[in-house]
């Protein structure tokens, strides 16, 4: 039977508690979701951490360090995948567009990934983009791709690249002729951000066209379009991921109650597609990740 693995993806940057109130915040609450969302059926789960105070996206390693231990104490299966997005947003200042206004969070790539070089998860996400994102830019130069992906690399972590248009896998192309990846590349593509891959069966196809033909892949799409794509993803040969980052409903009229009830439904969606899915041991040995 054809197989796919699933990530969850829990609570990203930009989901509220407003939009959902089952959002996990402290690293607690992360922790268990993804440990729920194991037992559901995810191979891999995608984490971001907040400041449990004031709920904002943080970059504290000591944050990520007890949602990865608290996870570790109770599976050791589990991969884990950190995100390195943060650090990269601008925010050009309405008096003065060359001076940073209050929402840029730009950093050296070594900040970045310093989380990634102490806690040495399983994968790291790499992102490719440059991209209008609300009234910010996000910016990602390829001097900091190299060498945040160079970093990641030492750290024995394996990069996810993110690829949120077109111009993404121009880059992603460009760098593997560079040698700069040691491995098959490990990519999502990402439908549904605003100014992005618009969620669309073309679209995810299109995109799958340009990838190099050893690409191990996987295509979401965000908001309503998050279940929809986890079946067009599985058709299309690829693998899958949901999660409260990329939706918050579980169904038209009903707030997902938990990430592993959201991970449930796509499980579902898999197999009535007559599709494996693949379990941590299984995808780690796909993935070439130690144990």
């Amino acid at each position: 039977m054809p197989q796919t693995f699933l990530t969850c993806a829990v609570l990203g940057n930009f989901t509220t508690r407003a939009q959902n109130a089952n959002l996990p915040i402290t690293p607690a609450e992360i922790a268990r979701d993804c440990l729920g969302a194991a037992k559901a059926g995810a191979a891999i789960v995608h984490i971001h951490v907040r400041d449990p105070e004031t709920q904002a996206p943080s970059m504290k390693v000591d944050h990520y360090r007890e949602v990865v231990e608290r996870i570790r104490d109770r599976n050791s299966d589990l991969i884990l995948n950190l995100t390195t997005g943060n650090g990269g947003r601008y925010d050009p200042s309405r008096d003065n567009p060359a001076v940073a206004g209050p929402k840029t969070n730009l950093l050296m790539p070594d900040d970045r990934v310093q989380h990634i070089l102490e806690l040495k998860p399983d994968i790291a996400t790499l992102d490719l983009n440059t991209m209008v994102f609300g009234d910010e830019v996000v910016i990602n130069t390829l001097w900091s791709i190299r060498r945040m992906a160079e970093l990641i690399q030492g750290a024995g972590v394996r990069p996810e690249i993110e690829l949120f248009d077109s111009g993404d896998i121009s880059i992603m192309n460009t760098l593997l002729g560079e040698g700069l990846f040691t491995d098959a590349p490990l990519c999502s593509i990402v439908m549904g951000v605003k100014h992005g891959f618009v969620p669309s069966p073309e679209t995810l196809l299109y995109a799958r066209g340009l990838l190099p033909g050893n690409a191990i892949w996987t295509g979401f799409g965000t908001g309503s379009m998050a279940f929809p794509m986890v079946a067009q993803s599985v058709l299309a040969g690829g693998n899958v991921r949901i999660g409260m980052e990329d939706a918050v409903w579980l169904s038209r009229g009903v707030k997902a109650p938990s990430n592993a009830a959201m991970v449930e439904k796509a499980a579902r969606i898999v197999d009535d597609l007559g599709v494996d899915l693949l379990g941590p041991k299984a995808v780690r040995v796909q993935l070439g990740l130690q144990g």
